[in-house]
Formats: structure tokens, sequence, C-alpha cells
């Protein structure tokens, strides 16, 4: 910029909008450059990560091997090659006695298939070869195996995983949780732990398993579990989870003691706001996995959103069945670089509410661009486009999670470049801006059953005001083929809301 020339009076501003036509500027409108999404928080950020693993959101999966239901479908090795390469960071195995006595995968007491478990540790040290600086991978370990099979289990993951097992040692044990940067390319195992001393017996608090005890314990009757624990495998093991007698009582374990909790415990604890307060503090210095309860045989998934309020890191989805809640998720874990891994809001981390303040935001949506047809399909008759705006939040007094809907109204055959008459922009009270989610989802208007398009989830705390482009994913969160290009034109402001 020549300060001499003739156009040093003209605002820097002007002229560069002078430098682009109508096309030009259309054109990016609807670019990525220009998205809904913070490409600040979109990138991923090495200052972030060193913190201790309890202060992270990280993107877990439940029962990783399905690929379907929970009681008929195929399991399959490829669904954990999947889930890594989507941003999972923590896994499930159910695992069992195979034949020869040899450790398998499956979902115990259904009619689902089986793999062998030397099968699933191989698939995630191939996806540790190609990325061996990814942020830590939690296999979780649901063990219902013999002794023999356990000895079978440790072998296999110290022999394949090498130098990418982390082995707690002693100090590691009895210190504070580990940072997640002081992990990378390392897989940390969670199951069970044989009692470092008398002082120190904690239950097993897994869906399906029983109390902990050693192999040579000389415990009651009454205190022996069906399921023993193997020297071998607890060795290897860092995250050891123990019954819930309080959260006040619980906070004093060491930190690699966690707690796994059920959908509708999280429903219920939420509802006592001392138990909710305990908690919180709990989750500040451990771990807490949440899981979906066992009436869910669909593999249908419980909206995250209060789970993540209460500070819990591991919260677990049926992520083989694409829906809106699996669609929070792929928005949550953008953050990022979608390394599975999102540091928690600031207020979670140190107890200090003083910056949360109550929104109200407001979003009109204008148009649309390059929206395909159901499932991608190259024909068919041409869709009646609307978009449902949807704010997924957490009202902190009841302790209950909030869906706030809105509709456009549906555009007659025109995916191509929809406009959409909305005279006012919808309006919406964002309670606890650090958690909420705004998904907008494209849906095809039907005479009986409309259909899903396209749909894109972004959290309130990385939205950018004004007008922006909304990139939109297909269900499987991806943006390729006909979904290369679709996306929103919409409106946003947000202001404080001071009489809240």
């Amino acid at each position: 910029f020549n300060a001499n020339s003739e156009n040093s009076s003209k605002d820097l501003s002007t002229r560069l909008f002078e430098s682009i036509n109508v096309d030009q500027f259309e054109a990016y409108l609807m670019s990525k450059e220009n998205d809904i999404f913070d490409p600040v928080k979109e990138e991923f950020d090495e200052s972030l990560m060193n913190k201790p693993l309890s202060e992270f959101w990280i993107n877990s999966s439940h029962n990783t091997y399905l690929t379907g239901d929970q009681l008929t479908s195929w399991s399959s090795v490829e669904m954990y090659t999947k889930a890594l390469y989507q941003g999972s960071r923590c896994l499930e195995l159910d695992c069992w006695d195979g034949d020869k006595r040899l450790p398998i995968v499956k979902h115990g007491h259904t009619l689902t298939s089986e793999i062998t478990f030397h099968a699933v540790i191989e698939v995630v040290k191939e996806f540790l070869n190609g990325n061996p600086t990814c942020s830590p991978i939690i296999l979780s370990l649901e063990n219902h195996c013999s002794i023999p099979c356990q000895e079978a289990m440790a072998r296999c993951m110290i022999e394949i995983f090498e130098d990418s097992l982390y082995i707690p040692q002693k100090e590691s044990l009895d210190g504070p949780m580990p940072r997640a940067d002081t992990l990378k390319g390392k897989v940390i195992l969670k199951g069970k732990r044989l009692p470092q001393s008398e002082d120190h017996i904690y239950p097993d608090s897994d869906a399906d398993s029983n109390d902990l005890v050693s192999v040579d314990s000389k415990s009651s009757p009454s205190k022996v579990a069906s399921v023993q624990v193997c020297p071998e495998l607890s060795a290897i093991t860092y995250f050891s989870t123990f019954a819930l007698k309080s959260f006040k009582e619980s906070v004093d374990a060491q930190a690699m003691y966690m707690h796994s909790v059920k959908e509708t415990q999280v429903e219920a604890y939420a509802r006592d706001n001392d138990l909710m307060n305990d908690w919180m503090v709990y989750n500040r210095s451990h771990m807490t996995r949440v899981y979906p309860k066992g009436t869910r045989i669909d593999s249908s998934n419980y909206k995250p959103i209060l789970a993540w309020y209460t500070g819990s890191q591991l919260v677990a989805l049926n992520l083989q069945i694409p829906d809106s809640d699996t669609r929070l998720n792929d928005g949550r874990f953008r953050e990022n670089g979608r390394c599975g891994y999102v540091l928690k809001p600031r207020s979670m981390n140190t107890g200090d509410v003083s910056t949360l303040q109550p929104l109200n935001m407001y979003v009109k949506v204008l148009c649309g661009s390059c929206l395909p047809k159901p499932y991608g399909k190259n024909s068919g008759e041409r869709i009646d486009p609307y978009v449902n705006v949807r704010l997924v939040d957490v009202a902190a007094s009841s302790g209950k999670d909030i869906t706030t809907d809105h509709k456009t109204n549906y555009v007659n055959n025109n995916g191509f470049n929809p406009v959409w008459t909305q005279s006012e922009a919808f309006k919406f009270e964002v309670h606890t801006p650090d958690v909420a989610i705004l998904q907008l989802t494209v849906e095809d208007k039907d005479y009986d059953k409309d259909d899903f398009i396209a749909s894109s989830s972004v959290p309130v705390s990385c939205i950018r005001q004004g007008y922006r482009s909304v990139q939109l994913y297909d269900k499987q969160n991806t943006r390729s083929g006909p979904f290369a290009f679709a996306s929103l034109l919409i409106e946003v402001t947000i202001e404080s809301r001071q009489d809240a």
C-alpha cells in the first residue's frame, strides 16, 4: 500500500470491497472462510493440551464394536478404525472368554457376533502407527474374562502396543492426573485394578461388573467377585472404576479412581443441587464416564448436553447410529482440530462462575445453496427444503436439559438456491453459553415422514455473529460428494441478557 497514491484517502475496507464483483462476494458469503464456526477455535491448539485429562471433554464411544442394534447386529473391528478416524478417543471393549481360552469382544448374552480381542488391539496399533502424535486413546475394558484370558489380554497389549502403552508407576498412581500432552500417541487402560492396600479397596461400578477382589484374596465369601482380577492386567491399567457412595467421599480418592454413571443417574443427580455441586467439584480432579441405559436396544442415544454440563469427561454415545444426538457430539468435538479433546470451560475446571452470563441469540435463515437430495441420491423428485433451528441447552436452576425448536417455511421444488421468507429472527434464550449448542438441520418436506438432508451443530461459544455461512454435513458427518458445497446463509446476533 502506497500512502502517496491517489487511493490513499480511501478506506481500506472500501477498496477491498471494490476489488471483487457481486458473484465473488456471493461466493465468499457461502464459503468456509465465512463459516459460523470460529476458525480459531476449529484449529488444533497445542497450548491447550498441557492440562490434566480431567479438564477435558473427551470424544467417547459406547459398545464401539457394534455395527447396529444391541441384540442382533454384527460386531466389526472396522468400527474401531472408523471411530478413531472420526475423532473418538475413548473406545469400549466388552471382553469375554473365547475358544482355546483366547479373549473375544462381543455384547454378552445377546445374539450379536464376536470378534477377537487381538484383532481390535491390532487396528488400534495400526492407527497409532499412522498417527504417532495423536491425543491419548483410552480403552475402556469391561472385563468378564477368566484369569487365563486376562493374562492373554495383558500379553497381547504389551506385545502389540509396545512403547505406545501407558504403564502406570507407583508415583503416577499416587500423584495427580497425568497431562494430555505427556501422553501423545499413548494408550491408557480403564478397567479393574487390584487394591494397592487394604485401605484402598474400591468396588467396581461398571454396568455389568461386580465387586473388585484380588485373585488370591482372603476376603470373606460375601466379598468375592464372580470376575477376579489378573495381576498382569491390573499392572498395566490406570483408570479403575469404584462404587459411588458420595462425591464428597470420592473426591479424596486417588486421581486414578473414577466413576461410571448411567444416563438415568445423571438426570436424577442433576435434580439435587447439592449433589450436582459435589459432582462438579469431583469432576475437576477425577474422571466420570456416562453411558446409555440398557434398554436402548436399538442403539439410540441420550442427549449428551446434561452430562457435559456436570463436567463429566467421557460421555459415551452409540456412534454407530447417526442421529441428532451424535450430531451434537460431532459439533462439540469439531473444536480443537477434531483431535477428540476439548478443554472444558474455565467455570467447570476452576469453579469460577463470575464470567457466566445468560444470552439472547437471534437467528434468521436467509437462503441455501447446493442442497442435495436425501442420502445424496442422483435421481428422484426435487426437494422441498426447510430448516429446523434448534438450541440444546441446560437450565442450571432446574438441572434439566432444554431443547428449543423453530422451523422455517418450506420452499417448493428447489434445493439448488432456496430462499426462505422469514420476517423475524428466531429468538433463543441461552442459559449456559459455555455448554449450549446450536443445531441447524435441513429436511425435505414430504407427505408422510420428512427426510433428513444435512445438518450442522455449533457450540454457542464457537459462534461468529453477523451474516455467516453454515457448512452442512451428511449423516456420517462428512462433506464429500453431493454434500461438498451444501450450505446455508444465516444472520446471527448475540447479546447479553441483563435481566436474566
